[in-house]
């Protein structure tokens, strides 16, 4: 339960301004919100809040209605179909979301989940270990050519001193893990929340990954986070001051109650059923 024992102290609202008056916390909308969610990418542990905030109704208690938690393919994609308006709120890889406002996606973040990034290079220690990013020279990277691993991938080599002419590349469709597990690339960046706990359960357990971590190597920056449009901001700001209460409600209860809210995510998705244990770390 790793991801979520750390999330009381790693919330950070960044974007439009929350404050609100007592009595503006005390007082319930009459009219009911419809409102949907647009994830990054299969459900994980840091999406543990929408369907937390749901259930113990903390969205209704703030006239609130998520019609739909919809899974994504990227988190390029989720910042794309909520600046369309194709859905209210999102979740993605913050560093990605600030690329996409240099090119003019009118996006804005609300909450980040991770004050430290979970990106890390991930390899099969019993096959190519790396304890260093120098280590990285001259191995073929699968990583897809768009998206938040690969903005990763970049500014990490920046960081320290390397290029992508450092490495070979390979441009690779996700779930991109399988192709490390074959042994078709040697390295891939991802999520030490997402990618790893679904790898080592595929190689061997715990330890049989070499991990570096970006944090840990110069790449400073936050992890995931809730974000709206400029939009939505623009025109319903009373929505998404409650919409992020709502949240924020959700992410407290998150980290107090792990186990429950790891069990309120299964509930909301089944098929999840036998991924408990990858839930929880």
């Amino acid at each position: 339960m790793k991801a979520f024992s750390k999330m009381r102290r790693c919330v950070t609202v960044v974007g439009v301004g929350l404050a609100m008056t007592s009595a503006a916390l005390a007082q319930t909308p009459a009219k009911m919100d419809d409102v949907s969610v647009q994830l990054d990418w299969v459900v994980r542990s840091d999406h543990a809040m929408f369907f937390v905030a749901r259930e113990k109704g903390y969205f209704a208690q703030n006239g609130i209605n998520v019609t739909a938690v919809r899974r994504g393919t990227g988190s390029t994609d989720a910042l794309r179909l909520v600046a369309n308006g194709n859905a209210e709120f999102g979740f993605a890889d913050l560093p990605t979301l600030m690329v996409g406002r240099v090119q003019s996606v009118p996006v804005v973040a609300l909450a980040a989940v991770n004050q430290r990034s979970p990106m890390a290079m991930i390899s099969i220690k019993a096959k190519h270990p790396i304890t260093k990013p120098s280590d990285l020279k001259g191995m073929n990277i699968g990583v897809h050519s768009s998206g938040s691993t690969y903005v990763f991938l970049k500014a990490f080599l920046a960081a320290n001193g390397m290029t992508l002419a450092d490495i070979k590349q390979s441009t690779v469709a996700p779930p991109y893990e399988s192709f490390l597990v074959l042994g078709r690339v040697d390295a891939v960046p991802g999520y030490i929340n997402a990618e790893v706990p679904e790898l080592e359960d595929k190689t061997g357990g715990v330890g049989s990954l070499s991990i570096v971590q970006g944090a840990d190597f110069g790449y400073r920056a936050y992890g995931s986070g809730m974000f709206t449009s400029e939009k939505m901001i623009a025109e319903k700001p009373d929505l998404v001051q409650r919409f992020t209460r709502a949240y924020l409600q959700a992410f407290q209860f998150v980290a107090e109650n792990p186990k429950e809210a790891v069990d309120i995510v299964v509930k909301a998705n089944p098929e999840y059923a036998s991924k408990v244990e990858v839930l929880s770390k």
